[in-house]
């Protein structure tokens, strides 16, 4: 019993890691709830705690200010760069704002308050391209060649018997995989 119960721990264990590694993230901005606002300073600037950070698709930015005072334009990149808030995108005013990150490439975003843009309250994000998933069981299939199944032979007893080596065999270059990962 204790072997059938340290596999499925195993398995458990494989499969939260795996869930954690593609899961969507909720990111405040900044890293803190009063971040959206100008800063004291260029040591101070959104971007370079952007330029810190990973985004994959899918994860949210999550903004915490004062709706009444400001507010959050999602732009074009020239009007980003222009501090333009006359054609936004989207616009948010409701304090608690959560943008989806919903494709690879940058994502720009302005205060829609009066000269705060001007004055560096603008955040530019670049989404990560997502890569091809390595693990088991996510993957494309292997090539043929690449394939674990034996060489055509002919059904014979010893035939079959090379054939269920060959998979016990890479039932244990599979465990021995797992097991790197755990």
């Amino acid at each position: 019993m204790g072997g059938y119960s340290t596999s499925v721990s195993t398995s458990i264990l494989v499969f939260f890691l795996l869930l954690g590694f593609s899961a969507a993230k909720q990111v405040l901005v900044g890293g803190k709830i009063d971040a959206w606002k100008v800063p004291s300073s260029e040591a101070d600037s959104l971007n370079k705690w952007a330029q810190k950070a990973r985004f994959q698709v899918d994860d949210y930015l999550v903004w915490k200010y004062d709706g009444g005072k400001d507010s959050v334009l999602q732009v074009k990149k020239e009007d980003y760069a222009n501090c333009n808030t006359s054609k936004p995108i989207k616009e948010y005013n409701d304090g608690n704002t959560k943008v989806k990150l919903d494709r690879p490439g940058p994502f720009y975003f302005i205060s829609g308050a009066k000269g705060h843009c001007e004055n560096g309250e603008k955040i530019a994000v670049v989404v990560i391209t997502p890569k091809r998933s390595r693990y088991i069981g996510i993957s494309p299939s292997p090539s043929p060649a690449h394939s674990l199944e034996a060489p055509a032979i002919a059904p014979t007893s010893s035939a079959t018997a090379l054939k269920s080596g060959l998979v016990v065999m890479g039932m244990g270059v599979l465990a021995m995989y797992v097991g790197f990962l755990v």
